[in-house]
């Protein structure tokens, strides 16, 4: 069984000094850092798979930032990207916001500010990635349920009293007790408050 890959900051510059510095500033951070020289070195590499996030800069010869950007949206990619920015760019760099990017930093930029933001978009990619692979298994565990145990799930999720559940539903309350108990077992969950919170964490369908 393959690894999982560790999250990287992918920074994608035209310009080798600047990754070359950045690089060795997000390194000796403790982050794994994947340098690309262009967005389309990095597009031809990329899969939404990779946890991480992206330091990209707005102007670039070739495709630009901003079109990388839309690019990875149009993919479906939610990977978080913070733009590198010169003063001029700035408008362009906020456009990228209201699109959906994480964050733009200006150059010359503060090195603890950018780490910062940098450590703050990967923890932000991990909720996110958290988040999908809970609604995954939510629905899973969803699946396994008979059609009775929906029923009792629905019933008890409206507040209802086994005895009330077990009138509405024409059964037993005993049948009514083992229905509860193996629905609980399945959604992974003791109680009825659990259960509810479960179904209504982020990430639902």
């Amino acid at each position: 069984m393959n690894e999982p890959t560790p999250p990287r900051v992918h920074l994608v510059d035209d310009d080798e000094a600047i990754r070359d510095s950045l690089g060795w500033l997000l390194e000796s951070r403790g982050l794994i850092c994947r340098p690309y020289a262009s967005a389309e070195e990095f597009l031809a590499a990329w899969t939404p798979a990779r946890a991480g996030c992206i330091v990209l800069d707005i102007r670039m010869s070739g495709m630009s930032g901003p079109e990388m950007f839309d690019q990875l949206r149009e993919r479906g990619s939610l990977t978080p990207v913070i733009f590198l920015t010169g003063h001029g760019d700035v408008p362009m760099a906020v456009a990228a916001i209201k699109k959906g990017a994480f964050d733009f930093v200006e150059k010359p930029f503060n090195d603890n500010e950018l780490v910062n933001r940098v450590v703050d978009a990967l923890a932000a990619d991990a909720r996110q990635r958290q988040a999908t692979h809970s609604a995954g298994s939510r629905q899973a565990q969803l699946a396994r349920l008979t059609a009775r145990e929906r029923q009792v799930m629905e019933l008890i999720l409206a507040g209802k009293f086994n005895k009330v559940i077990a009138d509405e539903l024409n059964i037993s309350m005993r049948t009514v007790e083992v229905h509860r108990a193996n629905l609980f077992e399945k959604m992974g969950v003791k109680t009825a408050v659990e259960l509810a919170q479960r179904l209504a964490s982020p990430g639902k369908d």
